[in-house]
C-alpha cells in the first residue's frame, strides 16, 4: 500500500469515528500511537472534520450574532492547531529526508508534502459529503446529477493528487527535489505582530 492509500485509509476512518457521534464537541479517540505520522493524520482530519461543520453551522442565516463570533473564534484556532500539525508533519518528513543529498540542479517544490497531504484530508471529507449528498432521496434528477458529475470530478482530483504525492515524496527520495519547513508565522494570532491586539497592552 503507498503511503496515500495509507494517509487517505486514515482520513475516512477518522471521518467515519467522528459521525458516529456526528457533534462538533465531540473529542477524538485516536487509535494510532502517539508521536507516529499515522496518529497525527487521524488527527489532522479530525480537526478538518470538525471545522467543515462549524463551518456549516455559522452559515445558518438564523444563527444568532454571539453565537456565530464565538464559532468564528473557534475556526480561527482551528486553523491555528490545523496548521502547526501540518508543520509537524513536514518536520517528521524533512527528519525522514534529512540524510539524502540533492542531486544538482535538484528543485524546490512549490508546496511540502504535508501541505499536498492536508489537501488530500480536505478532498476525503468532500468526498464523504458528496457521496452522502448522491444518497439524498428528496432530491430530484437534475441535482442528482449534478450532484455524480461533481463527485466524479472529486474522485479524479483524488486520484491525480495521489499521484502528484507519491511523485513528490519519490523525487525528495531520489534527490531530484528537496525540502524545507517553513513556519506560516500567521500574524493575526500572534499578540505581539497584530496591532489590534497589541495596541490593547
Amino acid at each position: 500500500m503507498s503511503f496515500t492509500e495509507c494517509a487517505y485509509a486514515i482520513f475516512v476512518r477518522s471521518i467515519a469515528d467522528y459521525h458516529i457521534l456526528d457533534s462538533v464537541d465531540s473529542e477524538p479517540k485516536n487509535p494510532y500511537t502517539n508521536g507516529s505520522i499515522e496518529f497525527y493524520l487521524y488527527l489532522k482530519n479530525w480537526i478538518d472534520t470538525v471545522q467543515w461543520h462549524l463551518e456549516d453551522i455559522i452559515r445558518d442565516p438564523d444563527i444568532d450574532p454571539k453565537k456565530a463570533l464565538e464559532i468564528k473564534r473557534r475556526i480561527d484556532r482551528s486553523n491555528q492547531e490545523r496548521t502547526d500539525l501540518v508543520e509537524t508533519i513536514d518536520s517528521l518528513f524533512y527528519d525522514r529526508y534529512k540524510d539524502i543529498k540533492p542531486l544538482k540542479g535538484a528543485a524546490i517544490n512549490t508546496e511540502s508534502p504535508a501541505w499536498a497531504i492536508d489537501r488530500l484530508s480536505i478532498l476525503a471529507l468532500k468526498i464523504f459529503h458528496m457521496q452522502k449528498e448522491a444518497q439524498r432521496e428528496d432530491i430530484d434528477k437534475k441535482q442528482r446529477l449534478s450532484v455524480e458529475s461533481k463527485l466524479n470530478v472529486l474522485l479524479t482530483q483524488k486520484s491525480d493528487l495521489s499521484l502528484a504525492i507519491e511523485q513528490l515524496l519519490e523525487d525528495i527520495e531520489g534527490g531530484r527535489k528537496y525540502m524545507k519547513v517553513y513556519k506560516q508565522m500567521k500574524m493575526y494570532n500572534d499578540p505581539s505582530l497584530n496591532p489590534i491586539l497589541y495596541a490593547k497592552k
